[in-house]
C-alpha cells in the first residue's frame, strides 16, 4: 500500500474524499470504494493509523463482544443505535477472521490482537488498497470550498455557510492561487471555507483546559445546550434528503481534489503527539454545525492534596475497587500514579466526572465490612488492624491504610464506633481529584459535533448536503474496552452506504 502514498493528486473529480486516514477513515474509504465508488483518502500524517498501532498497549482492543448502546456517552443518547445494530461487533470479527487475524478475549468481551496492532491496521489497508481506494500521507488541507449546483442555495444553506467568513484569517497564497485557477461550475454558487492554521492554539488551549479538568466552551458561546423536538429532527432530516446535490471543491498542499461526498474523519483532540487537532470541529461550525463542549474522557485524574503523598508512595499499586460518580459505577482495578490516580475504573468514571465532584471508591466490594471487621475481632482479637489489612492489600498499602487513616492497634482495643469507622472508610474512600491529566493521556474526547443536526442513519450533515461526520469527530464517546473502535466501524459503514 505504501506505493499509493506518494503519487500527486490530479485535479480531478473523486466520488469521495475522506480526510483522515485512522480506524474510521480507513474503514468508510474501504466500505464506499467496495462500493464502487472511487475513493481518496487524505491525511496530514506521515504515517496512517498511528492511534490504532498505540492502541491496547499495542495489542489493539478492535471491539467488544458486548457492544450496546447503553456502553457510549452523548447529549443525543439514541442517536448511536442505527448504526450500531448495522454494523456489529460480530461484523468486524468477520472482517478479522477473513484475514486470519488472531485474537483472544482479556476480560469483560474485550478482544485483542494475540500479535499486534499492525495487524489490525495492515487489514484495513489491504482491504482499501483491493477496493482501489487511494491514500494520500503528508497532505494538508488548506481550503475548502462547496459548490451548491444550481437551484441549491436555498435559505438553510445560506444560512449554514454565514458564520464561516467573518472569523477566518486568508489562507496561504499559494492555496489562494490554485483556489483562482480553479473554474467554478456554470451558474453555480459558492461558499469559500478557508481553514486557517489556528489548530495547533486550539490544541494548545484544549490540553491545558482538559488537564484542570474543565469543560471546553463552544465558540459561539451557548454552552452545547441544543433545543429541538422529534418531529423537528424528522423534519430537517428530510430537508436534507430533498435539497439539490453539491461538490466540494478541496485545496490541499498536493493540488485542487474536487468531490461530491466529503467526509470528515479527524478525530477528536486526545493525545495531540500522534497529531490530533480540532480541524474536524473547525470544519463543522464552519458549515454551520453545532460543536458541543469537549474535555478529555478515560483520562487518569491528577491528585493536588494530602493525598499526593500517599499515591506517590503506593505507586504501581493496582487495587480491585467498585468506583461511582454521579450515579454510574464500575468494577475493575485502580492504580496508583506519581500525578494521582489511573487504572480502568479511574478512566471508565472519569468520563462521568465534572470539576469539582466527589468520586467514591469501595476498597474491598467483595466483602461485607463490618462483619468481618467484627468476626476478625472475635477470632483474632491479639492481631494488629495493619496486619489483617495486609492480608487484603500490599503490604505497604496496608501499614499506609492503617497508620494514616486510623490508628493500628490490636483488634481487641478496637470500639464498636470505631470499627465503624474503618469500615465506612474502606468501604466509602471519598476522593476529590484536582483535575484530569487533560487530553495528553486521554483515551477519547468527549462532546464534539452535535448529533442533532447530523443523520443517524448515513451520518450526513443536515446543514450541508454530502458532508459526512464520523467517529471521534461526533458527540459519541464509548466507555473503555473497545467500544470506541466499533463506534469508528459501526459510523463509518453508515456513511459508506450513503456516499
Amino acid at each position: 500500500m505504501d506505493g499509493m502514498m506518494d503519487e500527486s493528486v490530479a485535479p480531478q473529480a473523486w466520488d469521495v474524499v475522506v480526510l483522515g486516514a485512522g480506524a474510521a477513515g480507513l474503514m468508510c474509504a474501504l466500505q464506499a470504494a467496495g462500493r464502487g465508488r472511487r475513493v481518496l483518502i487524505l491525511d496530514h500524517a506521515n504515517k496512517a493509523g498511528k492511534k490504532i498501532l498505540m492502541s491496547g498497549g499495542g495489542h489493539c482492543n478492535f471491539t467488544n463482544l458486548y457492544t450496546e448502546p447503553a456502553n457510549f456517552l452523548s447529549q443525543n443518547p439514541h442517536f448511536c443505535k442505527s448504526a450500531l445494530a448495522r454494523y456489529t461487533q460480530w461484523d468486524f470479527i468477520a472482517l478479522v477472521n477473513k484475514h486470519g487475524v488472531k485474537y483472544h478475549e482479556k476480560k469483560l468481551g474485550q478482544l485483542f490482537c494475540d500479535n499486534k496492532s499492525v495487524d489490525i491496521l495492515n487489514l484495513l489497508l489491504k482491504e482499501c488498497e483491493t477496493a482501489g481506494a487511494r491514500l494520500m500521507l503528508n497532505t494538508r488541507i488548506e481550503q475548502i470550498e462547496r459548490i451548491d449546483l444550481p437551484g441549491a442555495q436555498d435559505a438553510d444553506v445560506a444560512e449554514a455557510a454565514s458564520p464561516a467568513s467573518a472569523t477566518l484569517t486568508a489562507p496561504a497564497a499559494a492555496a489562494s492561487a490554485d483556489a483562482s485557477r480553479a473554474e467554478p461550475i456554470a451558474g453555480s454558487a459558492t461558499t469559500r471555507i478557508a481553514l486557517d492554521r489556528a489548530d495547533d492554539a486550539t490544541v494548545s488551549a484544549a490540553q491545558s483546559d482538559g488537564a484542570a479538568g474543565e469543560p471546553q466552551a463552544d465558540e459561539r458561546g451557548k454552552g452545547g445546550k441544543k433545543s429541538g423536538s422529534r418531529k423537528g429532527r424528522a423534519k430537517d432530516e428530510a430537508s436534507a434528503a430533498a435539497r439539490p446535490a453539491c461538490e466540494y471543491l478541496l485545496q490541499t498542499s498536493a493540488g485542487p481534489v474536487r468531490t461530491r461526498s466529503l467526509v470528515i474523519a479527524t478525530g477528536g483532540l486526545s493525545i495531540p503527539t500522534m497529531g490530533a487537532t480540532g480541524f474536524g470541529y473547525q470544519v463543522a461550525r464552519q458549515f454551520g454545525h453545532e460543536v458541543l463542549p469537549t474535555r478529555a474522557g478515560l483520562v487518569p485524574f491528577t491528585i493536588t492534596d494530602q493525598l499526593k503523598a500517599m499515591c506517590t508512595e503506593l505507586s504501581g499499586t493496582s487495587v480491585d475497587c467498585l468506583v461511582s460518580c454521579n450515579g454510574k459505577q464500575f468494577r475493575e482495578n485502580i492504580l496508583f500514579t506519581h500525578r494521582g490516580l489511573s487504572g480502568p475504573a479511574i478512566l471508565q468514571i472519569s468520563s462521568y466526572w465534572l470539576p469539582g465532584q466527589t468520586v467514591h471508591i469501595n476498597l474491598l466490594p467483595d466483602l461485607d465490612l463490618p462483619q468481618w471487621l467484627a468476626q476478625q475481632r472475635n477470632d483474632r482479637p491479639n492481631a494488629e488492624l495493619k496486619t489483617l489489612l495486609g492480608e487484603l492489600f500490599t503490604k505497604k498499602m496496608a501499614t499506609l491504610i492503617a497508620d494514616e487513616w486510623f490508628v493500628s492497634k490490636p483488634m481487641k482495643q478496637l470500639t464498636h464506633a470505631e470499627l465503624e469507622t474503618i469500615a465506612a472508610r474502606l468501604s466509602d474512600w471519598q476522593v476529590v481529584p484536582a483535575g484530569t491529566e487533560g487530553y495528553r493521556t486521554a483515551e477519547v474526547t468527549l462532546g464534539g459535533v452535535d448529533t442533532r443536526e447530523v443523520s443517524s442513519k448515513t451520518m450526513e450533515s443536515m446543514k450541508s448536503p454530502g458532508l459526512y461526520f464520523i467517529g471521534e469527530v461526533l458527540d459519541v464517546s464509548g466507555h473503555l474496552g473497545g467500544f470506541n473502535f466499533q463506534w469508528a466501524w459501526a459510523s463509518a459503514y453508515a456513511a459508506a452506504q450513503a456516499v
